[in-house]
């Protein structure tokens, strides 16, 4: 598997629907935070925060000798899940195309919890609050609008580098954390499914 994002063996909702309808369905592992999993995911997925992948890859390694589809709100953090599986010797990844928007946008199946805000909306909000504020401020207070361009060209660099620090920041509160993943319950949960 190559890890250049624009190669990444990706299954799109309908194709991800009908492997699972035919009972071909392969590991979910969705790579969200904990509070975002809680507040939708596929029925049957398995709940490895990115992070939590990253620091135990090689633990799961051994769990997942089948087809495993990464998932996560658009696709983005499931293809460094993918990369990061992949430099750990993971054969058979794919990602799922879209992410939970495009499987949602398809009407297939979620099971769904307490709802929230998204992390790309809490970003807006943050983000936009944050320029909206200083550039008022700034009418009054010289040089407080430049805390507005700091978070302009922090966005830019976000979009360009596909990473988003704003967001990370905000995965971190209780909001969204959710319960923590318990690594062991996970790579139980896979070993009982095998």
């Amino acid at each position: 598997m190559t890890t250049d994002a624009s190669r990444i063996a990706r299954l799109t909702p309908a194709a991800l629907q009908q492997l699972i309808e035919d009972g071909r369905g392969p590991r979910l592992l969705d790579v969200r935070t904990a509070g975002e999993f809680r507040t939708a995911h596929i029925p049957g997925a398995y709940n490895v925060p990115l992070d939590t992948l990253r620091e135990h890859r090689a633990e799961l390694l051994a769990h997942l000798d089948q087809d495993v589809v990464l998932v996560c709100r658009s696709g983005a953090r499931a293809a460094q899940a993918e990369q990061a599986l992949a430099e750990a010797g993971l054969p058979n990844l794919r990602v799922l195309d879209g992410g939970m928007m495009a499987w949602e946008a398809a009407g297939a199946p979620v099971n769904r919890g307490e709802a929230r805000w998204d992390l790309e909306r809490q970003v807006r909000l943050i983000a936009g609050s944050i320029v909206l504020v200083t550039g008022v401020v700034g009418l009054l207070v010289p040089g407080v609008h430049l805390i507005g361009t700091a978070i302009g060209a922090g966005l830019t660099f976000a979009a360009l580098s596909n990473t988003c620090a704003m967001g990370m920041l905000l995965s971190k509160l209780p909001y969204n954390r959710g319960p923590r993943t318990d690594i062991r319950t996970v790579i139980a949960s896979l070993r009982d499914r095998s």
